[in-house]
């Protein structure tokens, strides 16, 4: 039977991120310094290192070092986010203004798929703003209906790791650490619009800042 450190590390490497709500074994067992130490230099080697965000909330691999294979790696995955974020940050503000809260999602928020199908569908402009981000890339929705639009949606970005369905045999999820972690990702975006952002990218995520 595979330990909880090696269970562990296989999702950091498979480039899972842990936080308490995607792995709460996992999270705790990385809170404790002892661990996070083992875990980390295990890690290193294989070039990686057990980085976090959200103020230690969320943990994920990083390179430490960065050769030209790292680097292929590294801009594949930059480019991917980059051609997410905006529909990701449209959904995120349509999930906040449709449930009239002034509070942005983050981690642990619970998101009721039903209740949002009926705010939307009784909402014009909210459906025209499903339906916008639903054509997107990310989701390539083809559905006319806001629900398959919003089953595509919940479907993919529990794919992708930021939303958790709890049970299966209902219209509930709740955000992940991810959401944070993508707020700090648009936070660096915001800080380096100015300069190189590529470059500046490698070297954050090098860094376990980013990625």
């Amino acid at each position: 039977m595979i330990s909880e450190q090696g269970r562990i590390l296989e999702r950091l490497l498979s480039g899972d991120f842990i936080c308490e709500i995607s792995d709460e074994d996992g999270w705790r067992y990385l809170k404790q310094s002892a661990n996070f130490e083992a875990v980390d230099q295990y890690l290193g080697t294989l070039n990686r290192s057990l980085s976090s965000a959200a103020d230690g909330q969320v943990y994920f691999a990083a390179y430490r070092t960065l050769g030209d294979g790292e680097r292929k790696v590294l801009s594949s995955q930059f480019q991917e986010i980059a051609a997410g974020l905006l529909p990701l940050v449209e959904w995120l503000l349509l999930v906040q203004q449709s449930s009239g809260s002034d509070v942005p999602v983050t981690q642990g928020s619970t998101i009721r798929s039903n209740e949002l199908q009926t705010t939307i569908e009784d909402t014009p402009a909210y459906k025209e703003q499903l339906a916008k981000i639903a054509r997107y890339r990310l989701f390539n929705s083809n559905s006319t209906e806001v629900v398959g639009q919003l089953n595509l949606v919940f479907k993919r970005l529990t794919e992708l790791g930021y939303l958790l369905r709890p049970n299966p045999d209902k219209q509930i999820y709740i955000a992940t650490g991810k959401i944070d972690y993508l707020y700090e990702v648009l936070r660096f975006i915001d800080e380096t619009e100015a300069l190189s952002l590529a470059e500046q990218a490698e070297s954050a995520i090098a860094q376990g800042s980013l990625l």
